[in-house]
């Protein structure tokens, strides 16, 4: 990266550091289980709710017992079903018609990521009718009361439910961005272990996988803050004492609390300290060809931290210890590689491997213009690259 553009992008980084703690900032509220969601309906005065998901939460049945909630308090819903993976505008504005259709005022986003997102991106069409989602991508752009959003993540993973970030794909160009700002933090986070006990152990993995990347760019950060940093470390050790067991033992719905736990702080970690080139790279994959978001995340995740160096050697070697992997005694830089080669050697046991084969080398450029588009000037990387330097992390995980 050039040296003007090093400059702005730090600059940028600083001012956004020291404006941090007068931000808007919040944590949603926990609430145990979905049959606390009607309660919560009834004190917003909400008596007609859209409910966001998609095809295969309906078919397993995971929507019954909110249903069945809502039912006995007389609260009426209307269901939106069709979000697909890496959610795209089209789903948007088809969710905000139904949403309008059946005079709803409050949006459960029922799902994982995708469909969390899509609902943060119905509230924000709802607030904002006259603005197009594209114009919003970046930073502070909404600018609107949101109605009232409530998550249930069916997946421990995403974060989505605590962070101010809508991540939408355009339907048309597959260009896929963030809508960042405080209106999207979500008012109400349901963790209820019995909506995941489903979750089939590979989706398991990469889910948890995804909630270590989060936790892991928040801490490693040059924007992080103490709190951030606190809950970065209480992730990782929750993902570490119980990720294999969630991933053998999918019916441990103890384990699978103490997951979503890991997902809601990592998540509150991210959502001060920003994330890095992992997700950036990550995302541009997964508006070109669906790949899996905590799936691209966890193939990337080692390389990215290998090539910033010794710079995040201490960080890395604190995350270890708060891992149960490593001792203050050893060096830094022995505690950062026992770090890295444990996030390798998870990818290796959970089948995830260190490729991702939709890659197209052709593709490559425009990819990494999107990756350096979304990171720069926002993400505060310990390193910084331009579009060019961060083709190299393409090249590194394209199937041979």
């Amino acid at each position: 990266m050039n040296t003007i553009k090093k400059v702005y992008c730090r600059s940028f980084q600083t001012v956004l550091k020291m404006a941090i703690p007068i931000l808007p900032y919040r944590n949603p509220k926990i609430v145990g289980s979905v049959t606390g969601i009607p309660k919560v309906l009834k004190k917003k005065k909400c008596r007609s709710v859209l409910i966001v998901t998609d095809r295969s939460i309906v078919h397993l049945g995971l929507l019954k017992r909110l249903e069945r909630a809502l039912d006995e308090e007389n609260i009426s819903y209307a269901i939106y079903d069709r979000t697909v993976p890496n959610p795209t505008t089209a789903n948007v504005y088809a969710a905000v018609k139904v949403y309008h259709a059946h005079n709803c005022s409050a949006i459960i986003g029922f799902g994982g990521g995708s469909s969390i997102d899509c609902a943060k991106g119905v509230g924000i069409k709802v607030a904002r009718p006259h603005t197009s989602l594209s114009h919003m991508e970046g930073i502070l752009k909404v600018h609107a009361k949101l109605p009232t959003l409530i998550a249930v993540p069916t997946t421990a993973g995403t974060g989505s439910e605590t962070t101010i970030a809508a991540v939408i794909t355009d339907a048309k160009t597959r260009h896929k961005y963030a809508i960042n700002d405080f209106p999207n933090i979500l008012r109400y986070a349901v963790l209820d272990p019995k909506v995941t006990k489903s979750l089939p152990p590979f989706i398991t993995a990469c889910t948890g996988m995804d909630a270590l990347t989060h936790a892991v760019e928040a801490y490693i950060g040059n924007s992080t803050t103490p709190g951030a940093r606190e809950d970065a470390r209480i992730a990782v050790r929750l993902i570490f004492e119980n990720l294999d067991t969630v991933v053998e033992h999918g019916e441990d719905l103890k384990a699978r609390r103490k997951m979503l736990e890991a997902a809601y702080y990592a998540g509150c970690a991210f959502s001060k300290s920003y994330v890095g080139y992992v997700h950036a790279v990550a995302h541009s994959l997964g508006g070109a060809y669906n790949v899996p978001h905590g799936f691209a995340n966890a193939v990337l995740l080692p390389f990215v931290l290998e090539s910033y160096g010794v710079c995040i050697h201490k960080k890395l070697h604190e995350l270890a210890i708060a891992a149960g992997i490593a001792n203050k005694d050893m060096s830094d830089a022995e505690g950062a590689s026992i770090f890295i080669q444990a996030i390798k050697d998870m990818n290796t046991r959970y089948g995830i491997g260190e490729t991702i084969k939709e890659i197209r080398e052709k593709d490559i450029p425009k990819l990494s213009r999107y990756a350096d588009k979304e990171a720069n000037p926002l993400y505060p990387v310990p390193v910084l690259m331009d579009a060019k330097e961060l083709e190299q992390f393409y090249y590194m995980v394209m199937k041979k």
